[in-house]
């Protein structure tokens, strides 16, 4: 059976990899991301899910940074998730009062998301940051009699039978998290109604213009880029590469002659994939 890397039973990758994928898959479990990357690295598994941009806090740097530093593992599909975060504990230690609370544990991202909902009712409680949601609800299982709740998912919850102290305590109520599969070859039967390429770009040092001259390459031909972003290439400062995701395959004749003209200007490019894209609404109508 085709084996599935990602982070921890109950976090929010095993429930959006649940919601795309179904039951039919072994997921194997990682408390570091890091350690989701090397088990398909290095042939344990098959595929990784990796959380990659959120609607709230933006790309999720250090995965971004082990996508195009570390592994060279391509895109196989792309799907976005509703981020939606609870607090979790123990209702015979908590009840209702807020003030029995002494620590807050989550990942940082998802303790972001929350940050309304401890300003009004959590502002003296002690934050710490751990690796995952699903991480921080074994934490408050493993201390009981502590005071310390979780933020997590109910599938979190459910794995390590705690209560809901409460439900939903995101933010925003359009709180998505974008996440990849990564592997070295297509996952067979996985079709989507829009497929998308992600390239890197990275332009020739003391070229005044050149990342206009590269965005016009695309602007001419009507390719439509739906994401732009600069990250450090790590090797000099100020020296920087552009991840760009592009709305449409890379079998594409005009994306081909694009990319070909911006080689021509001197600049480096890196697939890092053409995948289907998957909607929350066709996430929606998915069935299992």
């Amino acid at each position: 059976m085709t084996r599935i890397s990602l982070l921890p039973e109950g976090s929010v990758s095993h429930e959006a990899a649940v919601r795309l994928l179904g039951d039919n898959y072994t997921y194997v479990h990682h408390k570091l991301i890091s350690d989701v990357f090397l088990s398909t690295v290095n042939g344990e598994t098959q595929f990784s899910v990796i959380p990659i941009e959120n609607t709230i806090e933006g790309s999720v740097n250090l995965h971004m940074d082990w996508i195009v530093h570390e592994v060279d593992l391509p895109f196989q599909a792309e799907w976005v998730y509703p981020s939606i975060q609870n607090v979790i504990g123990r209702k015979e230690e908590i009840g209702g009062d807020w003030a029995r609370v002494t620590k807050v544990l989550s990942h940082p991202v998802a303790m972001a998301q929350c940050t309304n909902f401890i300003r009004e009712h959590l502002p003296h409680a002690e934050l710490e940051h751990i690796s995952s949601t699903a991480e921080a609800v074994r934490q408050v299982k493993l201390n009981p009699n502590q005071g310390w709740v979780a933020i997590g998912t109910l599938l979190g919850a459910k794995t390590h039978s705690l209560d809901v102290l409460a439900a939903n305590v995101t933010d925003h109520d359009n709180n998505f998290t974008r996440f990849v599969l990564v592997g070295k070859q297509p996952l067979p039967h996985l079709v989507a109604a829009e497929t998308k390429t992600t390239i890197l770009v990275t332009l020739p040092e003391d070229y005044p213009g050149a990342l206009h001259q590269v965005l016009s390459a695309f602007a001419w031909r009507r390719i439509n880029l739906s994401r732009i972003e600069s990250r450090p290439t790590k090797r000099k400062l100020g020296n920087y590469y552009f991840y760009i995701d592009i709305q449409m395959s890379l079998d594409s004749v005009l994306l081909q002659a694009a990319i070909g003209e911006t080689e021509a200007l001197g600049c480096q490019v890196r697939v890092l994939g053409s995948y289907p894209s998957f909607t929350f609404d066709e996430l929606a109508k998915k069935a299992y």
